[in-house]
């Protein structure tokens, strides 16, 4: 299997790069004014979904999306033996499960030079049940691309297609295109890294600079909850960084509601190895090596946070508190402090590391500076209440108004506590499953984020055999398997023996 690495882009924005946040004007969204054709879209990475035998595979993927509210996956293909037959099972699942679904050709392993073969393959699919249509036309898309001759595309589809790319401000054909996709959903320095002082490019100028090059076509503005990566010199994909997170996942979508554009894309339902993915841990797939920051790291409340988001979004509304119908708490955190020192362990830290990509760094990954040690928890009330958040030894009291609220504590070692009172009265309490540490779980430094809700899930999520197959791979200590609810994540960089099932 093929990892889908991000390659080095630069974001051309031009003045952009240099200039201060809120510099320039807004440019107004021109989609805002037909809500009625606003459409979500999720990123699902076909290419570490080989293990997938049957349309069934695909089923709880597609009805918990649905669910949602997202109404098509953009399925990212590389040229993998495994592509016809993976694309087969998911356009049947959709049909199946009343979703809908589009091919995303992704740069990484197609060149500029293939547009008829590119349009060949959207010509495999585009009258299946289940391809999204928009105005009676088949929707592509692409990861980069910028380059690649539109007009073979099109007249190799055999269909009219709806060409909707991720091609760049300044650098890609936007008069050849029906609509962009914007793949930068984090704070970036420009040239696909994390800001650095005077090179600081937010989301929110990224939609400025995609706006604009559009001139009235619909934009699909991006939405992610966090980005990070730690592979070392065990593959030959190493590349290790962070982007600015902490917060993204809640203001993000209120930028959204704010923007309103024709389109939405979440980045991603399950690129696991780049720590973005919302779909279940237990979703079946294989394994990068990405299992080692991922294991015993659940973003299922971040899923669930989306719906209420997702509702205003497609009403057209600039506030989700009219869409919060029960009250949750999710909450968020790394499990250990930036300061917690695993060079000696570390995987990116041994043996030789392929930088062709300029992708890799040794240690800490690139960026961490940008990440507060902090407990980040998002309030969604049906009115208000009190919220109570302990820590470790920090314990902090908020008082939280109806509808959606961000708050966040100093991170503390142990356990993470919390509760939601009203009138006297305690309606939502729970511990984390997941402690905060000053060790290094797995002997690695791991910046991916543990996302809990209230109420909890029934079940824990954990990966399954095949998502754990390399968790191995390149580490230094033994790294006890599906902690959560088992042992006590205090006990995970012990001298235990390893475990690799997936049972409690």
């Amino acid at each position: 299997m093929k990892k889908y690495i991000q390659p080095l882009l630069t974001l051309v924005l031009g003045v952009l790069i240099a200039s201060p946040v809120g510099a320039l004007p807004v440019i107004e969204n021109t989609d805002a004014a037909d809500p009625g054709n606003r459409l979500v879209f999720c990123h699902f990475m076909i290419g570490i979904v080989s293990n997938r035998q049957s349309a069934a595979d695909y089923d709880a993927d597609m009805q918990r999306a649905k669910s949602l509210g997202i109404d098509a996956f953009a399925l990212n293909i590389g040229v993998d033996s495994y592509t016809d037959r993976e694309l087969d099972l998911a356009y049947e699942s959709a049909a199946n499960n009343g979703m809908k679904v589009f091919i995303s050709f992704d740069f990484n392993w197609y060149n500029i030079g293939q547009g008829s073969a590119i349009g060949a393959k959207v010509q495999q699919y585009a009258n299946r049940p289940a391809q999204l249509r928009i105005n009676n036309k088949a929707v592509v898309s692409s990861f980069a691309g910028d380059g690649v001759a539109v007009n073979l595309i099109r007249s190799a589809a055999g269909t009219d297609i709806f060409f909707a790319p991720n091609f760049h401000p300044g650098s890609g054909d936007f008069n050849a295109i029906d609509g962009a996709l914007n793949w930068m959903a984090w704070d970036n320095n420009g040239n696909n890294k994390a800001p650095t002082p005077g090179h600081n490019v937010t989301v929110a100028q990224g939609d400025q600079a995609y706006v604009a090059a559009l001139a009235g076509k619909p934009y699909i503005a991006p939405a992610s909850g966090w980005f990070f990566t730690h592979f070392g010199g065990e593959v030959s994909y190493s590349k290790n960084w962070v982007f600015p997170s902490d917060l993204l996942w809640f203001n993000r979508w209120q930028e959204i509601l704010e923007l309103g554009p024709r389109f939405v894309e979440i980045v991603t339902w399950n690129d696991y190895g780049e720590s973005h993915y919302i779909a279940p841990l237990s979703s079946p797939h294989t394994d990068d090596g990405g299992s080692k920051w991922v294991m015993d790291m659940p973003h299922n409340g971040w899923l669930e946070m989306s719906r209420p988001f997702i509702a205003a979004y497609k009403a057209a509304s600039t506030s989700v508190n009219s869409y919060i119908n029960e009250d949750q708490l999710i909450y968020w955190y790394r499990p250990t402090p930036k300061d917690v020192n695993c060079d000696s362990t570390d995987t990116t830290m041994k043996g030789n590391a392929d930088n062709s990509s300029g992708n890799f760094f040794r240690g800490r990954p690139n960026g961490y500076e940008t990440m507060e040690d902090k407990v980040f928890v998002v309030s969604l009330l049906t009115s208000p209440a009190t919220i109570e958040v302990q820590s470790g030894a920090n314990e902090q009291s908020f008082a939280a108004q109806a509808g959606a609220n961000a708050f966040s504590i100093p991170m503390g070692v142990g356990k993470q506590i919390f509760s939601v009172t009203r009138d006297g009265h305690t309606i939502l309490s729970g511990t984390s499953l997941k402690d905060i540490v000053d060790t290094c779980i797995c002997g690695i430094y791991n910046f991916n984020a543990y996302v809990g809700m209230l109420p909890a899930e029934p079940t824990i999520d954990r990966l399954q055999p095949a998502g754990l197959a390399a968790l191995s791979q390149g580490l230094s200590v033994p790294c006890p398997t599906n902690t959560l609810g088992a042992i006590s994540s205090a006990a995970v960089n012990t001298d235990a023996p390893r475990d690799l099932s997936c049972g409690d």
